[in-house]
């Protein structure tokens, strides 16, 4: 397993992850009008995703990918506005 299974950059993904997290975009903002809250949701996201890459790939590539999370994090790879 390497980064670019990961890559969400939207100018290089395939059409089934735009889809996919077309999907995950929908259902997050549908939870938030429902009254839960972002933060909430967000973790419960993270955990599941991690699950799955988990059962998929293996505890040892998933780690070794949540490794490179910090530096991309800082590097701005998950902002979509205004950085902090």
């Amino acid at each position: 397993m390497n980064d670019s299974n990961f890559d969400y950059d939207l100018g290089e993904t395939s059409e089934e992850k735009r889809a996919a997290l077309s999907y995950l975009s929908e259902a997050f903002a549908e939870a938030q009008l429902d009254g839960l809250d972002g933060d909430c949701v967000a973790h419960a996201a993270l955990f599941t995703a991690f699950r799955e890459l988990v059962d998929a790939y293996g505890e040892e590539a998933v780690a070794t990918f949540a490794e490179s999370l910090p530096a991309r994090v800082r590097s701005g790879g998950f902002s979509t506005g205004r950085r902090h």
